[in-house]
């Protein structure tokens, strides 16, 4: 009697309500003015009727403005399409990841039961699997298939039932509950302390009542804590060429998602962006086919149409990351390839007092840049 009295005080709801009231909402039901817009079109994720709905397009992210190190998360979700994909990522990174539209970080997968891609429950599960991607790591806690942790009961609803998760992420393990249960989970997670995102991979899906409730921290080391996010700014929709002087002849320019295609054109019309600044950063990703020749060096352009300068640095095959700094007269490029950095002072006069970036096209090779970022040096 007297340990059946114990538990009825433990679940009481008085207890209930008090743990409760440890949580706080990251989303207020009316807008997304506690949300970071990553890489997607103003549209992509948008409130209605109080969740946060994602159209699905294009592949990119939503994400919180502050890291988080120990907590524990709580949101429900519901696909509105047969077989959407999604997920939420955890300790990720402010930006896409490099020739990607997806953070770094541990992703907890968010799959209707109706995907039905080859390799069901062999190498995926539409169950709550987990798994680190683009740089990231993690020890799954149960089978899967290398880093990937597959659940070990399958307890997801299929669309367009709602799905309640609780990930709790303390000193670098992972847990995953799926409606009450937990069936997945990793260890020795890199990143361990970082954003947490809402993912949208092509399908429509609602997202609602997420909260969190933070743990003490445990002071994660700089290796193991993503990149702290800076005022970027997207300049690329992943839906159109809003934000970019589009003409006529730039026909040869052509949306493809999160990647804007370059077709090769002798006579290219440069691709000039909207935004201007006098002092500005600008990251962006450039993928020069496999074959292609990789002595021609990269080309962009700063200034306007009529007044310009072209700013070269090393090509390389496949996808490479460049940040180019322009302050004052002096710009510098660096990539994420060579590592090398090339530094020019540019004549006084020379260039308009504020400043845009123009994509150049090739003449005999298609491109593909991705991952394009603007943010005003102050």
């Amino acid at each position: 009697m007297k340990r059946l009295l114990l538990l009825m005080a433990f679940f009481s709801p008085s207890l209930l309500q008090a743990e409760d009231k440890d949580f706080v909402p990251l989303f207020n039901g009316k807008d997304l003015s506690n949300w970071v817009n990553v890489n997607c079109a103003p549209e992509t994720f948008t409130v209605k009727d109080g969740m946060i709905h994602c159209t699905g397009k294009p592949i990119g992210a939503l994400r919180t403005p502050k890291m988080y190190e120990n907590f524990v998360l709580e949101l429900e979700w519901r696909h509105l399409e047969v077989g959407g994909n999604s997920g939420v990522f955890i300790w990720a990174t402010p930006l896409g990841a490099p020739g990607v539209p997806f953070l770094r970080g541990i992703e907890v997968q968010v799959l209707d039961n109706g995907y039905n891609v080859k390799g069901k429950n062999e190498w995926y599960t539409t169950h709550g699997d987990i798994f680190p991607i683009h740089g990231a790591s993690m020890k799954p806690i149960y089978k899967g298939n290398g880093q990937r942790c597959f659940p070990i009961e399958e307890r997801s609803k299929s669309s367009p039932e709602w799905n309640h998760y609780r990930v709790t992420g303390n000193k670098g393990t992972l847990r995953l509950e799926v409606n009450g249960k937990q069936v997945s989970g990793g260890d020795e997670c890199n990143y361990c302390k970082g954003y947490l995102g809402l993912e949208s991979e092509g399908g429509a899906i609602d997202f609602r009542n997420i909260k969190i409730k933070e743990l003490p921290p445990t002071d994660a080391p700089k290796d193991r804590t993503a990149p702290e996010a800076k005022d970027w700014k997207p300049l690329y929709t992943g839906v159109d060429l809003r934000g970019w002087k589009a003409k006529p002849n730039t026909s040869h320019w052509k949306v493809d998602d999160w990647q804007i295609l370059a077709l090769a054109n002798p006579e290219a019309e440069d691709l000039w962006s909207e935004v201007s600044a006098k002092d500005f950063e600008v990251i962006f990703d450039r993928r020069l086919p496999e074959k292609a020749d990789a002595t021609k060096p990269m080309e962009i352009k700063i200034g306007n149409e009529k007044e310009f300068r072209k700013i070269t640095a090393p090509s390389y095959p496949g996808w490479t990351r460049y940040t180019l700094t322009m302050m004052g007269n002096r710009y510098s490029v660096m990539d994420n390839r060579g590592g090398k950095t090339m530094s020019q002072e540019i004549p006084e006069g020379s260039l308009p007092s504020t400043r845009s970036i123009g994509l150049m096209a090739s003449s005999s090779v298609n491109l593909n840049f991705a991952n394009l970022y603007f943010r005003e040096l102050k």
